[in-house]
């Protein structure tokens, strides 16, 4: 019996980044959050 081969962290961030590319709800919470940040930086 074959153990499951372990994903290297490169695999799991490309497969996250076309995971959340095709979830359109994500994405505007993370551009809202990086907005939040944007304009706290900015006062």
């Amino acid at each position: 019996m074959r153990r499951p081969r372990k994903r290297s962290f490169a695999e799991l961030v490309s497969e996250n980044k076309s995971q959340l590319l095709k979830d359109s709800a994500a994405l505007e919470k993370i551009e809202q959050r990086l907005e939040q940040k944007r304009l706290g930086k900015a006062e």
